[in-house]
């Protein structure tokens, strides 16, 4: 019987209970009280009528601990539950939005939230206090009253696809652990120079040629071939099950879909939108990694095809923000290009980086069309940064500072602190591992994505309004697997969950690793492939 673990901190909690409590992230406050709740196989769940997706949720899960799912009534329904847990909506609490309250008593577990999603993070919370993998029961939780909301309503993760590609219920597993940690975007980076993964259902070229590469660089040596085809794609189904999964567990999937730049798979699917009159143009799908020179051409015959392609991705994603890339777009082919030249005098442009600049708000015009909005890497600003974007930062904080003076909204996902495919650890410790173990340099040790600060490079209180969050990212050049993608992710992610959501003032490193401890037995009930701290 898993039960000791969770006695010892109700016998903790009279010193300081957020920072004993084995939660990550931390909660905004915990109180303790007094005596224990028993939960076990004979617990049920009453819900608010609106609230049954995320009872059946939660009720899923503790199937999974106890090996039988609690009964799940409404709260309406006059039904005796000698053991509850009662979640339900106060939207007139004083509560921000995403926020809850959980109280355990001896007598019931309750959990209250602002909106549907506060009361989801309410059950996480609550699964995360219940002892990791299955248990005989019962288990005795501490009573304690937790009020907890986000600091940041973007919290996420960006996963890239294009270098390698993962099956559907490795991305449903990536999207379970993100909500474990309460994490709510999911960046999708779906097309890339190396592969198309999305299926346009008007343009078939791009997953039938783009998804598809003749072959890779074998870990271990990166300026190689390992002559293997290799791809992959998302039919239409499959993006619709897995948005609809992630949704259920208040985690919005933002698709990116590269441009100007990385568009080589595109390319090499539909060659007349390259930039076809330069010297020594080829269309293929890339099979090394790094920047290539392929850029779509600024013909009208690209813009309707991109407005083709972003019409089904709206269809398909609910999203509120689409993702254009915008980075790494080199500017060689048109400046080589009589057609780019000619454009850039016909719209009286002075350089490349403002033709990028015009392409980019060609394509803000159209998703403000189907009431979407533009979000870019921090290159969408060379040549002028359209009013309406927002800015996803991964260069340099001036690159912030820029866009926040503007007015614009921004992401901080910057490379000093939240790309998780650099290294955990020195390269050499990597390396001793084994090949598998390569990354594509510099490290990245756990110590210091927990202490980002994503509002580092406000002026003004109005400025911090302005930066809407914060996310990891996983470029997976050096992840064939997911098996790497969790090695690399976690529990780096656990840090950056506490950053998006802690207040600043209640963080503490030495705290968060005594918490750690516990969230690793549910990593090892999970058999998460995490690195060891």
């Amino acid at each position: 019987m898993k039960t000791l673990g969770i006695l010892a901190i109700a016998a903790a909690l009279g010193a300081s209970a957020a920072e004993t409590l084995p939660l990550i992230p931390k909660p905004v406050t915990a109180e303790p009280g007094e005596g224990t709740f028993a939960f076990s196989a004979a617990t049920g769940i009453r819900h608010h009528g609106d609230l049954a997706v995320e009872a059946g949720l939660l009720a899923d899960d503790l199937a999974k601990l106890t090996g039988s799912r609690p009964k799940v009534v409404s709260k309406e329904m006059k039904i005796l539950l000698r053991s509850q847990i009662l979640v339900d909506i106060e939207p007139a609490s004083d509560l921000p939005a995403s926020g809850y309250r959980l109280e355990i008593t001896p007598r019931t577990v309750t959990i209250i939230g602002k909106d549907a999603a506060g009361v989801f993070y309410g059950t996480r919370t609550l699964l995360q206090l219940l002892p990791a993998g299955k248990f005989d029961g019962p288990a005795m939780l501490p009573a304690v009253k937790i009020h907890d909301y986000p600091r940041f309503a973007w919290r996420g993760i960006m996963l890239d696809v294009g270098r390698h590609f993962y099956p559907v219920g490795e991305i449903k597993r990536l999207i379970d652990w993100m909500a474990f940690h309460k994490l709510n975007t999911f960046h999708w980076h779906l097309t890339e120079d190396q592969g198309w993964r999305i299926e346009i259902k008007k343009h078939p070229k791009l997953t039938e040629v783009g998804a598809f590469r003749e072959s890779s660089p074998p870990y271990g040596n990166r300026n190689s071939d390992d002559g293997v085809r290799y791809g992959g794609f998302y039919p239409q189904d499959q993006i619709r099950e897995i948005v609809a999964y992630a949704a259920v567990r208040h985690i919005t999937i933002v698709p990116e879909i590269e441009m100007p730049g990385h568009a080589s798979a595109a390319i090499a699917a539909y060659p007349e939108l390259g930039n076809s009159d330069v010297p020594g143009f080829t269309a293929k799908v890339m099979t090394r990694w790094g920047v290539h020179s392929q850029v779509f051409a600024p013909k009208e015959e690209t813009f309707r095809f991109l407005e083709d392609v972003l019409a089904e991705v709206c269809e398909l994603f609910p999203s509120k923000f689409i993702h254009i890339g915008g980075d790494e777009a080199p500017k060689t082919q048109w400046e080589k290009s009589k057609f780019a030249q000619d454009v850039m005098k016909r719209e009286g442009l002075k350089n490349e980086e403002e033709l990028q600049s015009w392409f980019i708000r060609r394509i803000g015009k159209f998703l403000d069309s189907k009431d979407r909005r533009l979000i870019g890497w921090d290159e969408i600003q060379e040549g002028g940064l359209p009013k309406s974007a927002t800015m996803m930062v991964w260069r340099d904080a001036k690159w912030a500072k820029h866009a926040l003076a503007l007015g614009n909204d921004v992401v901080m996902a910057t490379t000093s602190h939240t790309y998780l495919d650099y290294y955990q650890a020195p390269a050499a410790t990597e390396l001793a591992r084994g090949k598998e173990y390569e990354s594509i340099g510099g490290d990245l040790p756990l110590e210091k994505v927990y202490s980002y600060n994503p509002t580092f490079v406000v002026e003004n209180p109005a400025q911090e309004k302005q930066v809407l969050g914060t996310q990891a990212q996983l470029w997976t050049e050096y992840a064939k697997d997911m098996k790497k993608v969790e090695y690399l992710a976690f529990p780096r992610v656990a840090a950056l969950a506490e950053v998006a959501w802690t207040p600043l003032a209640s963080k503490n490193f030495d705290d968060f690793t005594t918490r750690l401890k516990r969230v690793m037995q549910h990593y090892d009930a999970g058999n998460l492939n995490y690195a060891k701290p």
